[in-house]
């Protein structure tokens, strides 16, 4: 079986999309403006593959490369995803400023517990506000943000993980009606003003239209996912799910399956670059991340054959010098390995030209983009 790989770079957008205005966007780039306050960023692998042409450089490019616009509705990870897979959404999820209260005690009553919170909040700033008061109550915390999430917190002690991943599966069954694209479990840690979240994170999205992986796997295609990937596509058009923790982790799990010796296609998200630095606006941290993926990537491009595909790219932006703490409407870079190509595709007009490069690369009529 042939073999792909495709690597979401979760949240590093190369610059504001043409329709960034409608989002409040206008003038994002989070790689641009990392590049500027960080001058010292070191990344030369991806430079030298494409992204140096992409940043603005003349360096000559050693793989194919483009820059890919949105054409879905939303800046967030499922929709950035559903589209590179060939989905694209003409009307947007719920959100919300506040829950209804219909919405909530019917969460409530299936899950068997009592919120406090409600509100529009970061993840660190829910903690500071709640996370005590979350603990003397015995109430998990629940709140959103400008994407469409329904995020639920709780200490993994004094309330339990397995209790908080079972209230998050019964919001959402509730959740799907009010067309709400992930409920998050958001689980932390400590005591009072040092709380923290952990890494058991986990995501329940809403069922995806029908993708390409759908497609690949009614084909024979094995898919595998690693990271949250899984999470993100509720596990529809999936064969085998590796789910990860950090981008570490992901990069490492990215190593052993591709030297498995397995055919199919492998597709992975790195998660950090968002979770960690851009919602966070932590622009040194990004950076760090930036060169650490750099690192490993010089490290694993010998062991990309001629007759592989590879596809590195993005799903939004979420520029760490923007004001606010949400995901910001970007085009998002793309690397493409395949054969002997070293090719300037040009900006696409839509992410599911991936999809459809998956699907001419394995033999399977997909409707959805241009090949690139």
């Amino acid at each position: 079986m042939p073999r792909a790989l495709v690597i979401v770079l979760d949240s590093v957008g190369c610059g504001a999309a043409p329709d960034s205005e409608n989002y409040g966007d206008v003038g994002a780039d989070t790689l641009g403006h990392i590049l500027r306050d960080v001058p010292s960023l070191k990344i030369p692998t991806l430079r030298r593959l494409g992204w140096g042409q992409i940043l603005g450089g003349d360096e000559p490019n050693t793989a194919s490369f483009a820059r890919l616009c949105p054409r879905s509705v939303g800046k967030d990870t499922t929709s950035g995803h559903w589209e590179l897979m060939g989905a694209i959404l003409d009307k947007p999820f719920a959100t919300f400023e506040k829950f209804p209260d219909e919405l909530v005690h019917a969460i409530e009553k299936q899950a068997g517990v009592q919120f406090i919170g409600n509100v529009v909040a970061s993840g660190t700033q829910i903690l500071e506000l709640l996370g005590e008061q979350s603990i003397v109550t015995g109430r998990p915390i629940l709140y959103t943000s400008a994407d469409s999430v329904l995020q639920i917190a709780a200490h993994e002690v004094h309330f339990g993980l397995e209790r908080l991943l079972s209230v998050c599966e019964a919001a959402r069954r509730v959740a799907d009606e009010w067309s709400i694209g992930r409920v998050i479990a958001r689980p932390f840690i400590g005591e009072e003003n040092s709380f923290s979240r952990t890494t058991n994170r986990r995501d329940y999205s809403i069922l995806p239209p029908r993708t390409v992986l759908d497609a690949l796997k009614e084909a024979g295609v094995t898919v595998t996912g690693i990271g949250k990937i899984n999470d993100i596509f509720a596990g529809s058009g999936i064969s085998h799910s590796f789910p990860t923790k950090s981008n570490a982790a992901g990069m490492a799990t990215i190593d052993s399956q591709w030297k498995s010796g397995n055919g199919g296609l492998f597709f992975a998200n790195l998660v950090d670059f968002d979770t960690l630095y851009g919602h966070r606006r932590d622009v040194k941290g990004y950076a760090d991340a930036l060169e650490e993926f750099d690192v490993w990537l010089d490290g694993f491009v010998p062991e990309i054959q001629s007759e592989d595909l590879v596809l590195i790219t993005a799903d939004h932006g979420n520029d760490p010098t923007f004001p606010g703490t949400d995901h910001t409407r970007e085009e998002v870079p793309l690397l493409m390995f395949r054969g002997h190509e070293r090719d300037n595709l040009g900006v696409r007009g839509t992410f599911a030209d991936a999809a459809a490069t998956l699907g001419t690369f394995f033999g399977v009529a997909w409707p959805t983009g241009t090949a690139l």
